[in-house]
């Protein structure tokens, strides 16, 4: 009955976290896609590659909001035959296509802020800095929606780095609009592109290493393996830990399956129990599969297999 009672309340929780992380995505995808526009427009009549460069950033975070908005309604659906741990890793693919675009308009913005640098175009600063200070206006207000479920959820981590790029171009755009309306200094707008690129590398560089890690199933960065093998060997009756596997299958969802080999005294139900009580206590992992072995021959027969979600 605790068991039941620990998965029914983990699940509600789960739930209850996708569906604010939606509303949150919700709301800031409509304010990406309103001053999106106004960014677009803006740009072109300044004649800012600037502006243009984050208005495309923006229309790119509209994109990728709706993917990530997307992919949490797709998590949600339940287990199949064929798919045993459901479709939780559609997050981890949605964060992955995040952070790839955010590569891929770093690469556009550095060829055309290139190809201006040499001859910079006349710009309309003060019109270019009006607008910039609406969108960072707007992006802070994004940043401000998606802080509480960053930390949780890799998905929502990459929408939020998308909007603080944003944040960072806008100030980047503020700062050349300065330039330009005040010292006429026109490169200001080519420059503060590729500052801008730069930035959207930097910040898309942690998410790209976190995806590509769970997608090859890499232990996570706060768990050290050989540290649960040995908290495993310092129970009463282990022999050996093997074939011990540490993996996460989405954000704050954290696998772990073993061969525990243990004395003769010690091969029972309860000893399983023990095992998955203190790797969740001490590490957090709700989910293992723990076989048994006698020391000394194979029992196949007699290994239990248990599937915690505590």
């Amino acid at each position: 009955m605790g068991h039941n009672h620990s998965h029914t309340h983990r699940h509600a929780h789960s739930h209850a976290a996708g569906s604010s992380n939606r509303k949150r995505l919700s709301i800031v995808l409509l304010l990406v896609l309103a001053y999106a526009g106004a960014e677009v427009v803006g740009g072109m009549v300044s004649n800012s590659i600037a502006m243009v460069a984050d208005a495309g950033h923006m229309l790119s975070d509209a994109g990728s909001l709706a993917l990530s908005l997307f992919a949490l309604w797709v998590a949600q659906k339940p287990p199949t035959a064929q798919r045993t741990f459901g479709f939780y890793r559609t997050e981890i693919l949605a964060a992955l296509a995040n952070g790839a675009t955010l590569v891929a308009i770093s690469i556009y913005i550095f060829y055309e802020a290139l190809s201006r640098l040499a001859q910079p175009p006349v710009v309309q600063g003060g019109l270019m800095l009006a607008i910039a200070v609406g969108g960072l206006v707007i992006n802070l207000v994004g940043l401000a929606l998606l802080h509480g479920g960053k930390d949780e959820n890799l998905n929502v981590k990459g929408a939020w780095l998308h909007v603080l790029s944003d944040t960072l171009g806008s100030v980047g755009v503020i700062a050349a609009g300065l330039a330009v309306w005040r010292f006429g200094w026109y490169w200001a707008d080519p420059v503060a592109s590729i500052l801008i690129g730069l930035l959207v590398i930097y910040s898309s560089w942690s998410l790209l290493r976190e995806t590509v890690g769970v997608l090859m199933e890499g232990a996570p960065a706060h768990i050290d393996v050989d540290e649960v093998r040995e908290s495993i060997k310092s129970l009463g009756g282990v022999v050996a830990v093997h074939d011990l596997h540490v993996w996460t299958i989405t954000s704050g969802r954290i696998a772990m399956s073993g061969h525990v080999t243990v004395g003769e005294g010690h091969f029972r139900p309860q000893k399983t129990t023990e095992i998955r009580s203190l790797i969740h206590d001490r590490f957090g992992i709700h989910h293992s599969t723990i076989q048994l072995e006698l020391d000394g021959r194979e029992c196949e027969a007699m290994s239990e297999t248990l599937h915690a979600h505590a």
